[in-house]
């Protein structure tokens, strides 16, 4: 083979390779663009990096929005939970709590996650 295709086989590799490692760190996934299923897969994955003690503004820009929410204010302190899709049910095109994991806020800042963080807030 002529050196001349070898370098430019090598050149086009390289910009290839580039171009994608741009785009991988550049573009961070949008859940707004993702079809259900991809975004219920998303969220579980997503999950699994979250730890108490995390802000609401951390969750939200890892997660994105979430698919329903739900606040209210327990004395002096602010409670809110942030429902992802995580479990399909019933193909309807609603997404309903029961499909959900809902996080648990308590003045900006997760306290739980899971059914038994719903039932707490019911219960306040």
């Amino acid at each position: 083979m002529n050196t001349k295709v070898v370098k430019r086989i090598g050149v086009g590799v390289v910009l290839y390779v580039t171009f994608v490692a741009g785009l991988i760190m550049y573009n961070p996934d949008d859940t707004s663009d993702m079809g259900w299923e991809d975004r219920q897969e998303y969220n579980k994955v997503q999950l699994t990096k979250l730890e108490l003690g995390t802000s609401r503004a951390s969750v939200l820009e890892l997660m994105g929005p979430p698919d329903i929410s739900e606040a209210k204010k327990v004395g002096v302190s602010r409670v809110q939970v942030m429902f992802y899709r995580t479990q399909h049910k019933q193909s309807d095109g609603i997404t309903t709590q029961d499909e959900c994991t809902p996080l648990l806020f308590e003045d900006e800042e997760l306290v739980a996650w899971g059914d038994g963080a719903y039932q707490t807030y019911l219960n306040r």
